[in-house]
């Protein structure tokens, strides 16, 4: 499990490579699933899009848990090394970096 808050959702969607095999390109169509937002959810977060900006009130900033498996925490956790590695990360990234890479993703701590 993981906390996530609707902004690193959606910066998690667009970090997902679009290319690789086919179990990996299934693994990230639950993935992608899993992150995209309910119509609870949208209704609840009142998520609204204009052109590319999209915008969500308060409740869109608290953290809720979300439950993805080994391989998707390894796809996403690979997509931000590679970023830091090619000195491409972006403030946006940085708090998925810590619970993904520093962290390691699970229950948002080493333990």
């Amino acid at each position: 499990m993981v906390k996530l808050n609707v902004f690193e959702r959606l910066t998690m969607m667009g970090l997902l490579p679009q290319e690789g095999s086919f179990v990996t390109l299934r693994i990230q169509r639950e993935l992608m699933t899993k992150l995209g937002m309910s119509e609870d959810e949208l209704k609840e977060f009142d998520i609204k899009q204009e052109g590319a900006k999209v915008t969500w009130n308060e409740r869109g900033m608290e953290e809720r848990e979300m439950k993805l498996g080994e391989k998707q925490m390894d796809m996403i956790k690979s997509a931000l090394v590679k970023l830091d590695g090619d000195n491409k990360l972006e403030q946006k990234h940085f708090s998925l970096y810590e619970k993904f890479v520093e962290k390691g993703g699970k229950d948002g701590n080493n333990d």
